[in-house]
């Protein structure tokens, strides 16, 4: 493992052994610096590129592994969303059929997809030897993306994260941060909220994702991926979340050591107590999901007319449709943005929401009477479900009984 400085690679060392509590990686990863790159780079079979989510950085490492790379062995890259055919041509004409897009998600122990890219170089044998070794040695989910602004995962994840950014802003004087994620908490298919989530995250990985995105594309949801003006200054102050104890949320230690969670009010420009918010819809749906009746609980949630529970259920339909026709424009098939979901963010994936929602109303007809006529015209409702492909992920496994 090569970075800055040895002691930096010995310190990332312990932390990743500590991490997933397993000695071996002490044992087998190898601390090295820069000085050492290129003795590495020519003994290794597989170069894989992690470096921060920076273009001109990634194609300045990626140049430098390829003045060793062998002729035989594979380089990859772990961007999170930047182009892939681009990094390849940073490399000799040679070495650009054995270059591809290799993103794991993370924890890795937990989070088992692996969106796999080839690019317009790919020498398709040596893809199809390292998408073996990922499912096979490594036990990744792989699912093949095209080379396309946050692939797939992303795209449909941050899709309903900056989405759910956007609407804190928006109902910024009904509590905003904690209040949104109250109405699409854990019993709504995730194992956090998203804005927990991109805390978690750290908003400046979250607007990098997200700029990249807007910048790089052009379908009905781009304005979805507009970063709110209150989280830039939070970035632009180092508030970046959970990674520097301080982002959309805080964890603040009284006197006495207590510790509390607070939440950044968007009026006020300083943090107060999370609020424990008290919906009745989603309170009849956790207790409904800790005793099993998932029809009754989805029944609460499409039957009850609160302001809460319309908007939860519009976030829902929106997240399926645009996770429907993203997968057709950036994967291979409808069941690639399952994939990416349930294993990428441990969220209910699209086609499971659909057969939940299928116990207690036709899906089709829920969202042409629930969805903006600007994506209703801008997507094929038929032809997004006329399959009926059903989802090999149960959607009980994702309801929880949680707020």
């Amino acid at each position: 493992m090569v970075s800055r400085d040895i002691e930096s690679s010995r310190r990332a060392a312990r932390a990743a052994a500590q991490s997933v509590k397993a000695d071996s990686i002490v044992k087998n990863l190898v601390p090295a610096d820069y000085s050492m790159l290129a003795d590495c780079v020519c003994e290794s079979d597989l170069v894989f590129e992690s470096v921060a989510e920076d273009l001109e950085i990634k194609l300045d490492v990626t140049r430098r592994i390829g003045d060793s790379l062998r002729d035989d062995a594979i380089a990859c890259s772990g961007t999170s969303g930047l182009p892939i055919t681009t990094l390849a041509e940073a490399l000799p004409e040679r070495l650009r059929s054995n270059y591809f897009g290799v993103h794991m998600y993370n924890p890795p122990y937990n989070m088992t997809l692996c969106e796999v890219t080839p690019t317009l170089y790919t020498n398709r044998v040596m893809f199809d030897v390292t998408r073996t070794y990922l499912t096979d040695v490594l036990g990744r989910t792989v699912v093949e993306v095209k080379d396309s602004p946050g692939f797939l995962g992303n795209r449909i994840g941050f899709y309903f994260i900056n989405k759910a950014l956007q609407y804190a802003d928006q109902y910024k004087f009904s509590g905003g941060i904690d209040y949104i994620d109250a109405i699409l908490g854990p019993f709504t298919g995730r194992t956090m909220a998203p804005l927990t989530t991109s805390d978690f995250v750290g908003l400046d990985v979250h607007r990098a994702i997200v700029d990249n995105i807007h910048t790089n594309t052009s379908d009905y949801a781009r304005e979805t991926f507009v970063f709110p003006e209150f989280a830039k200054q939070l970035v632009e102050v180092g508030r970046l979340g959970r990674k520097s104890n301080g982002g959309l949320y805080k964890m603040e230690v009284r006197d006495g050591g207590s510790k509390h969670l607070t939440v950044y009010d968007i009026t006020m420009g300083t943090y107060r107590n999370k609020l424990d918010y008290g919906f009745p819809f989603a309170e009849e749906m956790v207790a409904d999901l800790r005793v099993g009746d998932y029809s009754h609980a989805v029944e609460t949630l499409v039957g009850n007319r609160s302001s809460e529970a319309q908007m939860c259920l519009t976030f829902l339909l929106e997240y399926v449709i645009y996770a429907l026709s993203t997968s057709g424009e950036v994967g291979y098939d409808i069941h690639s943005a399952d994939d990416v979901m349930a294993t990428g963010f441990n969220w209910c994936p699209p086609l499971a929401v659909v057969e939940a929602i299928q116990l207690v109303a036709d899906f089709k007809a829920l969202a042409r009477e629930r969805l903006s006529e600007s994506i209703l015209d801008a997507v094929d409702l038929d032809r997004l479900l006329a399959d009926g492909a059903r989802s090999k992920y149960d959607y009980r496994t994702y309801l929880r009984s949680a707020k």
